[in-house]
C-alpha cells in the first residue's frame, strides 16, 4: 500500500500514485523493515528536480520495477526539503563513500537506519558504465540474503565513520584581519576574470560569496573585492541564468558562461540574490543592480507568493512543450520563429539581436535561451521594453512550470530580509508589506506557544518536521531586517524567542560548536552538523549572524559570545575554502566593523527628517550594522533609550562596542559615520 497520500510535501505527492509501495520516513516504516526481515530503500529528492522526475517515470511508475522493491524492499521516500537533516545525514554518507552526491539520492539501509550501497540516479537500463536500477536491486537483495553479515559489518562501519566526523571549532579564536585578507587572497585565486564568479562548470550564483565581498570593501576599501562582486553580478545579470522577461535567476548555469541554466527557480536564490544586487546598488548606485534586485523582488511576489502570504518553495525546471512531452526549460526558451509569430518580421529581428536569440540556437533543438549581451550602438529603450513585455504575456500563454507549493521557515526568513530592505531602499512599501505578510504567516502558523518553529506549512497548514537551526537562524535573521525597516520592536521580540532556542538547544555548551538539529529532536544515525554554506548559508554560520545582530540590538553578552565562539570555524576554513564559507566570513567582517549600532529618534516616526535619517541609517554600508528608529521615549528597541532629541530635532546616535559618537542631526554626517 502507498501511504503517501496524506501527506503535505508536493515532492511526496507527487509519488502518491506510484504503484511502489511507498512509507513517509517514520517509526513505523522501520518497525516494518525489522518485522518483515527486509532492507530499507530510502530515495530522497525535491519537487522541482529534474533527474528525480526521470528516475520517477522510469523506475518508480513502471509496475515490474514496483513489483520487486514491494517484495523484498521496504521503500522510504523523503522530501529533502521537509527533512534536511535526514538528507544531510545520509548524503554525507554517500559523499564520503563516491566521491560525489546529488538528487536523486538513493541509499539502502539496515532497519537500524544503517547504511550499506550508495547512489544517485540510476538509470532503468545499463548506460555509461552506471548499473541499471534493477541490477541495483537485485545485487543488494542477494547481499542482504545471501551475505547478511557483510552487510551489517558495513554498515556498522560507516556509521562509526560519520561518528568521528563531529566538529568542535566552536572554542577556537575569531577570525581577524589576516584570515579575512587570506580568504579574500584565495577567492582572487579561484576568480573566473573573464566571466565573473568562480571555478568552472557548473556555475552557481556565489550570494554569500558576494556579500562577503562587498562588505570586506565596506569595511577596508579594498577596490579588488568590489570589483570581483560588481563583475560577477553584472555576468550573471546578463546571461541566460537571469530570467530577461520575468525577473528572478534559475537555480544554476551548465556552462561557465552563465548561458544555458538548470531552469528551475528556488526561493533561496531568488531571495538571496535580490539581497545582494539591493546592496551592490547601495555600494556603488549601479542601475543595473538596481533594476535586478527589483525585478527579482517582483518576481517573487508575483510568482511565489502563496495564497497565505508566504512564499512557496521553487518552480519546476520542466513543463509541457506543447505536444503533451514535459520538457526542461520549454517554458523559457525561443526560436526566432517564435519570436517573429509574436512580434512580427521587423521587432524579432530587433529582440533576436538583443538577446542573443540564433538560428542554431543557445540551448536544445535550435532554441535560445534569452541573454542580454553587451551591444555597441544604442537602442530604443522604449521599443525594447515594449518588446519584452510582448514576449512576457505570450509566454504566459505557454504551459506553465508546477510550483512547489511547500512554505519553508528559513527561505521565507530569507525572503522577508530581501523584500524589507529591497522595499525600503527604493521606496516600494508594496514590497516591505509582502515581507510582513510572510512574517505574520511564520508567526501565525510556524511558531507554536513555545516559539518552537515548524519546518513547513502547505495550504495554511504546518508540517510535522521540527524546524532546523537554519529555520532558527534565517527567520531570526528576516525579523531583525524587518525590524529595522518598520521600526516595530515586536519582530526584534520573535527573533529574541528564536535565537533563545538556538542558545538553549543547538549549541554545544562544552565548545560553542553548532548543530544543524536540537538536542532533543529525532535522533539519527548522526546528529547532522556542517558548518559550510551550500545554496543557502549554513545553519552555523547563519545562527553567528543572527546572534551577533541581536548583541547589536540588545547588548546581550550570552548572544555575542555565542557568535564569537561560532566564529571560531570561519578562522580555521576561511583562509582554506572560501567559497564554502562566504556568509560566516561576511558575519566575520560584521564582527571586526563592530557591528555599528544606530538609533534614530524623532517627534514620530512619520516627521519627515526622522524618516530622512532613518533612510540614510538603512542605506550605509557598514557590514552587519543594526539599525533601531522610533519616537523619543518609545520602549519599541533597547537602542532608543536614554536618546533624547538633539535641540528638539530628530537625532541619530550610532555606537560601537559600548562607545557611541556625538549624535548628529545632518543625514551627510550620519552617512559618513557608516561608509569607511
Amino acid at each position: 500500500m502507498n501511504r503517501l497520500a496524506h501527506e503535505t510535501s508536493p515532492y511526496l505527492l507527487q509519488h502518491a500514485d506510484n504503484p511502489v509501495d511507498w512509507w513517509p520516513w517514520s517509526a513505523a516504516a522501520f518497525d516494518e523493515a525489522r518485522a518483515a526481515n527486509k532492507p530499507v530503500l530510502l530515495s530522497v529528492g525535491y519537487a522541482s528536480c529534474h533527474w528525480c522526475h526521470v528516475m520517477a517515470h522510469e523506475s518508480f511508475e513502471d509496475r515490474a520495477t514496483a513489483d520487486f522493491l514491494n517484495e523484498h524492499f521496504v521503500s522510504i521516500k523523503v522530501d529533502r526539503e521537509e527533512r534536511p537533516d535526514v538528507d544531510a545525514v545520509y548524503m554525507e554518507a554517500v559523499q564520503a563513500a563516491t566521491g560525489h552526491g546529488g538528487w536523486p539520492m538513493t541509499v539502502f539501509l539496515t532497519p537500524d537506519a544503517e547504511p550499506f550501497y550508495f547512489g544517485t540516479y540510476f538509470p532503468p537500463a545499463p548506460r555509461h558504465g552506471m548499473p541499471s536500477f534493477q541490477q541495483v536491486l537485485q545485487g543488494v537483495r542477494s547481499a542482504w540474503s545471501d551475505r547478511r553479515g557483510e552487510v551489517t559489518e558495513v554498515a556498522e562501519k560507516i556509521v562509526k565513520d560519520l561518528a568521528g566526523r563531529e566538529i568542535s571549532y566552536g572554542d577556537a579564536q575569531v577570525p581577524g584581519e589576516e584570515e579575512l585578507a587570506q580568504a579574500l587572497l584565495g577567492l582572487t585565486r579561484e576568480y573566473d576574470p573573464q566571466r565573473g564568479g568562480f571555478g568552472g562548470a557548473p556555475k552557481f550564483p556565489p550570494s554569500m560569496v558576494v556579500e562577503f565581498l562587498l562588505r570586506h570593501h565596506a569595511r577596508t576599501g579594498a577596490e579588488g573585492a568590489l570589483q570581483m562582486a560588481a563583475d560577477t553580478c553584472e555576468r550573471m545579470a546578463r546571461g541566460g541564468i537571469y530570467d530577461q522577461l520575468g525577473g528572478g535567476f534559475a537555480r544554476y548555469s551548465v556552462d561557465r558562461d552563465w548561458v544555458v541554466p538548470h531552469f528551475e527557480k528556488m526561493l533561496y536564490d531568488n531571495a538571496l540574490l535580490c539581497r545582494v544586487y539591493a546592496h551592490l546598488w547601495r555600494a556603488t548606485g549601479s542601475e543595473l543592480a538596481r533594476r535586478v534586485a527589483l525585478e527579482t523582488a517582483d518576481f517573487m511576489v508575483r510568482e511565489l507568493r502563496t495564497d497565505e502570504g508566504g512564499f512557496a518553495s521553487a518552480l519546476d525546471a520542466d513543463s509541457d512543450d506543447g505536444t503533451g512531452r514535459h520538457v526542461e526549460g520549454a517554458y523559457y526558451v525561443w526560436t526566432p520563429q517564435q519570436l517573429a509569430e509574436v512580434l512580427g518580421g521587423q521587432d524579432a529581428e530587433l529582440a533576436a539581436h538583443y538577446f542573443e536569440v540564433t538560428e542554431d540556437g543557445t540551448f536544445e533543438n535550435g532554441s535560445s535561451v534569452l541573454q542580454l549581451p553587451q551591444h555597441e550602438g544604442v537602442f530604443d529603450a522604449e521599443k525594447v521594453e515594449e518588446i519584452k513585455v510582448r514576449l512576457l504575456r505570450a509566454r504566459g500563454e505557454r504551459p506553465a512550470p508546477g510550483r512547489d507549493d511547500k512554505v519553508v521557515a528559513a527561505w521565507n526568513g530569507l525572503a522577508i530580509a530581501a523584500l524589507a530592505e529591497t522595499g525600503a531602499y527604493f521606496d516600494r512599501p508594496d514590497l516591505v508589506e509582502a515581507a510582513v505578510g510572510a512574517a505574520d504567516l511564520l508567526v501565525r502558523l510556524h511558531l507554536d506557544e513555545q516559539a518552537r518553529l515548524a519546518r513547513t506549512s502547505k495550504d495554511g497548514q504546518a508540517g510535522a518536521n521540527a524546524g532546523v537551526l537554519e529555520d532558527y537562524a534565517d527567520v531570526a535573521e528576516g525579523f531583525h531586517a524587518l525590524a529595522s525597516v518598520t521600526g516595530e520592536g515586536v519582530w526584534l521580540e520573535f527573533a529574541g524567542f528564536l535565537l533563545d532556542h538556538v542558545l538553549a538547544r543547538f549549541v554545544d555548551q562544552d565548545n560553542g560548536s553548532l548543530y544543524d538539529t536540537a538536542a532533543d529532536a529525532e535522533k539519527l544515525i548522526r546528529r547532522p552538523q556542517d558548518p559550510t554554506d551550500n545554496a543557502t548559508p549554513s545553519g552555523w554560520s547563519a545562527a553567528a549572524g543572527a546572534l551577533l545582530g541581536h548583541a547589536a540590538h540588545t547588548g546581550s553578552a550570552a548572544h555575542r559570545s555565542a557568535a564569537e565562539r561560532a566564529l571560531g570555524v570561519v578562522k580555521a576554513l576561511g583562509p582554506r575554502v572560501p567559497r564554502f564559507v562566504g556568509w560566516g566570513l561576511a558575519v566575520a567582517e560584521a564582527l571586526l566593523d563592530g557591528p555599528k549600532e544606530v538609533a534614530i529618534v524623532g517627534p514620530s516616526q512619520g516627521d519627515e527628517a526622522t524618516k530622512a535619517l532613518h533612510r540614510t541609517a538603512l542605506l550605509g554600508t557598514a557590514p552587519g550594522a543594526v539599525v533601531a528608529a522610533g519616537a523619543v521615549g518609545s520602549d519599541e528597541f533597547p537602542l532608543l533609550a536614554d536618546r533624547p532629541l538633539v535641540d528638539g530635532a530628530p537625532a541619530a546616535y550610532v555606537c560601537r562596542d559600548f562607545t557611541c559618537d556625538a549624535p548628529t542631526t545632518d543625514p551627510d554626517r550620519l552617512r559618513a559615520a557608516l561608509g569607511r
